[in-house]
């Protein structure tokens, strides 16, 4: 049998996969790691495995088709390529014309980031509507990072990460890299990783609401009360400082004003609110400041609350203030061989250029919170949106208040989506532009070699070759906006450099303005991947700042400060029937989507509402029996399963389930059982930064009646 290599784009990880193909070639009839990668090194998960199922998945979609009818009613039928475009064109420009720039909005989901065309073609439609009405899943958990990183290091996307291969003290807080393998931190194989960590003598220590995958084999896990992180962060910031634990480097100002600002931060308060012993607080504190290497990374849960942008500020202040910035074993920059920082391939970033019509709501580099998105559509008046399209996104199961959402989208005049599946979110299109598979177009991680833990590049070529009657998203997205300008009598920006070249040619421009570390060529004769080292000391000179130095106290992040400890002067623990809210995510799951294949699907159910036996027992509920969960903005009847890995008050729904496709009939689609957290998270709850505040949701949990 033949085999051919290949890049596996369902998660940050970016694994390298070897392909066994079926005997005719048009197939995957297994899939491995490649142990000839430098960064995967061999590893794969269920996920991996399961590429060649999308491949082949015959409910995918492969052309265009047009929604006719609605409702339960509703029918799909296939159209020319040539007939959508038209038809997606003049429908997008007449609402141009009719309600301005702004009456049409974009959506762009996760998946985007994941295709060489999505990232060097994405922006061409965009740039083609002018619309401030741009939306992205980045707001439901990342923007804290890109905020901070934009404040501090000057572009929203130099984020350090930890060098994961050399530390011996890694502090993880609200993240769950056993289940993710990395999340703005590529570390696949992360299980290995960590067994290597253990072995040189260093130790993994988590701070989560729940003993998640990673809590078990971490040397120590204390419980945190979710949406109290900062508290516990900034208390241990406190403690570096206020024993002159700190070892600014020369590039650092601002360290008085943070000393100022976290000094009521004690860790005294810190577990009053938090649950997190007060000489817990010290102890990391110390011992992180006592490593010679040590690190501390926080992700979904810490960004994904009230207090978002705070707590990414107090990890980067404890990094940067214990001397572990930018030095082997701490939190580093790669230097990755296409550069889309340096060469500002995406820009740096800015905030509150505008705000959004209903709510007043913050942009962050031209996004506003998808938090606002149902209230743009809903709410009549100029700037009142009217059309709308989204890029491989689902953001009825993935954004706050799902159902309101689905509900918004039915009132729209038109929408596209660009998407291989008919979802919960594309069903309520008028036209669905399907682009090519993962292993139908070529691939090089744009975004994810600079997020990761070893400075590698691997330029994989497409494994099968695309069918006559399909199209790779970077030829729908320039098709559509060369219509689109024609039909309003414009011309795209001159900088829209994605119409002068191929990915490829773009993947080329960037490799030779980061400095020619390699070549397409050599990408080409090495597809399994080639080895730049270890994470290397990159400052000052990797700094976007105009003066190169990092100042640790922008007025913003003060004022952060300022609102977390107002809070907590009247921060009160909750009590009788009030429990709060968390999600989780499983090896197995993509977000919101791969639970049309058995291979995933199959064994243990995943969808329970996760609750301490105390709390169950409280409510007289029983193990296995069906409950209504409810919120401010909803309600859902899901099992419940009684388990001591919850901290007790919590409670935690997995992210991505809840399906809802009534009356849309796919060929062999999985029936999975559970509901969508995001029917119970509330889009009026966000962080400074406009990010959805889905971590610490207040719920009751009671029996069906």
């Amino acid at each position: 049998m033949a085999t051919a290599l290949a890049a596996c784009n369902l998660c940050e990880a970016i694994c390298g996969l070897e392909l066994t193909l079926t005997d005719d070639g048009t197939g995957v009839a297994s899939a491995r790691g490649n142990a000839a990668d430098p960064l995967s090194r061999g590893y794969i998960c269920p996920k991996g495995v399961s590429l060649g199922d999308v491949y082949a998945d015959p409910d995918r979609l492969r052309r265009p088709v047009r929604r006719v009818g609605s409702g339960p009613e509703a029918r799909w039928e296939e159209l020319s390529w040539d007939d959508a475009f038209d038809l997606v064109a003049d429908r997008l420009s007449a609402t141009i014309t009719e309600h301005g720039r702004n009456g049409v909005g974009v959506y762009l989901g996760n998946p985007s980031a994941h295709s060489l065309g999505s990232a060097t073609h994405g922006s061409l439609l965009a740039r083609a509507l002018r619309t401030r009405q741009r939306f992205s899943a980045s707001s439901v958990d990342q923007i804290p990072h890109q905020l901070v990183a934009h404040l501090l290091y000057g572009h929203q996307l130099l984020l350090p990460v930890p060098d994961l291969d050399r530390t011996t003290f890694f502090l993880v807080v609200g993240a769950n890299p056993m289940a993710s393998n990395g999340s703005l931190m590529t570390a696949p194989d992360f299980p290995q990783r960590v067994r290597d960590l253990q072995a040189r003598s260093g130790r993994m220590v988590v701070l989560d609401p729940r003993r998640t995958e990673t809590a078990r084999v971490a040397d120590e896990h204390h419980f945190v009360r979710p949406g109290t992180d900062a508290a516990v962060l900034l208390a241990m910031v406190h403690v570096v400082l206020a024993e002159g634990l700190e070892r600014p480097a020369p590039y650092l100002r601002g360290v008085d004003d943070v000393r100022a600002a976290v000094a009521a931060f004690t860790p005294e308060e810190a577990e009053r609110v938090s649950g997190v012993p007060a000489d817990v607080v010290r102890s990391l504190a110390r011992e992180l400041a006592a490593a010679d290497a040590g690190v501390v990374y926080g992700r979904m849960g810490v960004s994904t609350q009230q207090f978002g942008t705070a707590c990414q500020w107090a990890i980067q202040l404890l990094n940067a203030l214990t001397g572990h910035l930018d030095r082997e074993g701490g939190a580093m920059f790669p230097t990755p061989a296409a550069d889309v920082v340096g060469a500002r391939v995406i820009p740096p970033g800015h905030y509150d250029a505008w705000r959004s019509r209903v709510r007043d709501a913050p942009e962050f580099a031209g996004e506003l919170p998808v938090s606002v998105l149902a209230e743009e559509i809903t709410t009549p008046g100029e700037g009142q949106i009217r059309a709308f399209v989204t890029n491989a996104g689902n953001p009825v199961l993935s954004t706050p208040d799902g159902r309101g959402l689905a509900t918004a989208l039915e009132t729209l005049d038109f929408m596209v989506s660009v998407d291989l599946y008919i979802n919960e979110t594309t069903r309520h299109a008028d036209v669905i532009l399907p682009p090519t598979s993962a292993l139908e177009r070529d691939q090089y991680d744009l975004v994810f070699h600079s997020l990761a833990v070893r400075n590698t590049a691997r330029y994989t070529p497409a494994v099968f070759e695309k069918d006559e009657d399909q199209r790779h998203d970077w030829e729908i997205f320039g098709e559509l906006a060369t219509r689109i300008v024609a039909r309003l009598g414009a011309e795209l920006p001159p900088d829209a450099a994605g119409l002068v070249g191929l990915p490829p040619a773009q993947v080329v421009a960037m490799l030779l303005a980061a400095g020619g570390q390699v070549t397409l060529d050599d990408l080409l004769e090495h597809p399994e991947g080639v080895d730049l080292g270890p994470l290397r000391p990159a400052l000052p000179a990797r700094l976007q700042t105009e003066d190169k130095t990092i100042d640790l106290a922008p007025a913003l992040l003060l004022g952060e400060a300022e609102r977390v400890r107002a809070w907590l002067a009247e921060a009160q623990v909750p009590d009788g029937d009030e429990l709060m809210l968390i999600g989780r995510r499983h090896k197995q799951d993509c977000n919101s989507w791969l639970h049309n294949t058995t291979r995933l699907t199959k064994g243990r159910a995943r969808h329970h509402l996760l609750m301490h036996p105390d709390d169950l027992s409280a409510r007289a509920l029983r193990d296995g029996e069906r409950v209504v969960v409810r919120s401010r903005v909803g309600l859902v009847e899901v099992e419940v399963s009684s388990t001591e890995e919850m901290m007790p008050g919590v409670v935690s729904l997995p992210h991505g389930y809840g399906h809802q496709l009534d009356g849309v009939r796919l060929r062999h689609a999985v029936q999975v059982p559970g509901v969508s957290i995001n029917d119970l998270t509330d889009p009026a709850a966000l962080d400074v930064s406009g990010n959805a505040a889905l971590s610490g949701v207040a719920v009751t949990v009671s029996a069906t009646r």
